[in-house]
């Protein structure tokens, strides 16, 4: 009975263990994604120009909450899809019904994106609302397209146009991806569209590249000259 009586206790005192270090794990790792995406949002917020500490402490509430109502939807949407996988239904039914919950989450998402930028709109100038969408995607946006014009001087009004419209839209999708690499990976896609444009258009851009990649060393180098 007293052997008994030892061995509950051991396992209960490994049970209350393991969750009680679970339990500090999780809260753990809330207050560190907390943190992260309160430091994104300040930096943000950082580059707005907003003097008024109220509005500047509501839109950087927005961009956190945002954050949080992202990973929220990405975490739900990929965990119901394990389960749909764990079914181990037909690969035709499987694929149906991930495609199915792929596309409400997406929905939900659209949704979200554009209360978002309605409600920073309540706050912000439009070029500050763009400051934000750039500072949610690393400003690829707008390094990318002066990349463009640096890289290729003689592209006309049209050009640029389009070239800026497909960075745009790139960037809406980007600001709503999970990870830094799938927020690339949006650029990537849409820099696809625009070099395959850019061809169509008659710009060899593998020669422009390297000639533009000379220019770049060619301008460093003189300023090094010029430093010495």
């Amino acid at each position: 009975m007293k052997q008994l009586l030892i061995l509950s206790f051991f396992f209960l005192a490994t049970f209350n263990s393991g969750f009680s270090q679970s339990a500090t794990n999780t809260a753990e790792q809330e207050a560190a994604y907390t943190k992260a995406i309160n430091d994104r949002s300040d930096k943000i917020v950082a580059q707005l120009g907003v003097t008024d500490p109220a509005k500047a402490a509501k839109v950087q509430a927005l961009i956190a909450g945002q954050y949080r109502s992202l990973s929220n939807l990405h975490t739900s949407r990929d965990n119901k899809i394990k389960e749909i996988k764990a079914k181990g239904d037909s690969k035709e039914t499987t694929d149906a019904a991930v495609k199915k919950e792929e596309e409400e989450a997406q929905a939900q998402i659209n949704k979200l994106h554009a209360s978002y930028i309605n409600q920073l709109s309540q706050h912000l100038s439009s070029d500050q609302v763009i400051k934000v969408k750039d500072g949610m995607t690393y400003n690829v946006t707008p390094n990318t397209y002066n990349s463009y014009l640096d890289m290729l001087p003689n592209l006309n009004a049209d050009q640029k146009a389009q070239i800026m419209a497909w960075l745009v839209e790139a960037r809406e999708h980007a600001m709503d991806a999970e990870t830094s690499d799938k927020k690339h990976a949006w650029f990537g896609k849409y820099k696809g569209r625009i070099n395959n444009y850019l061809s169509a258009a008659g710009f060899d851009l593998k020669k422009e590249g390297e000639a533009w990649q000379q220019r770049i060393k060619e301008k460093e180098a003189k300023k090094n000259t010029t430093k010495n």
